[in-house]
């Protein structure tokens, strides 16, 4: 179990009909770490990414300061694949985000982003591989 502020994040990029860029997140999503998330993913969009899946598995705790982290991160892939940026993927179903999504979230964490309305414009996943063929 992580300590209040830490949490761990590795990354994998499975295989699928467009590049994916999967967060594996571990602890807890608050104050104290909600700016490694932020300055991971970009890192990741200025590495070329443009296309995130946030593994929300393991995330013990959600508050506000994650809920924005997750808010920013949609916010930059959004702006990073635009018009002119080379990204082309449509806005997916509903007018939820093309580029960011979340994967398998507690019932807890569940509870947290429909409460946040994150619901409305994210696509939220129960497998990865359904996940990562919701891209593109």
């Amino acid at each position: 179990m992580q300590s209040i502020d830490t949490m761990q994040i590795t990354t994998s990029q499975p295989p699928g009909r467009v590049p994916v860029t999967v967060f594996h997140m571990d602890g807890r999503l608050n104050m104290g770490s909600a700016e490694m998330l932020e300055n991971k993913g970009r890192e990741a969009i200025a590495g070329g990414a443009r296309n995130l899946l946030l593994d929300l598995s393991s995330v013990v705790s959600l508050t506000s300061a994650g809920l924005r982290a997750i808010h920013l991160l949609s916010k930059s892939l959004d702006a990073a694949s635009g018009p002119g940026s080379g990204g082309n993927a449509p806005p997916s179903a509903a007018g939820k985000s093309s580029h960011i999504k979340l994967l398998n979230p507690t019932p807890d964490i569940q509870r947290v982003l429909n409460i946040a309305g994150f619901d409305r414009f994210l696509e939220i996943h129960s497998d990865l591989p359904t996940a990562v063929a919701s891209f593109g």
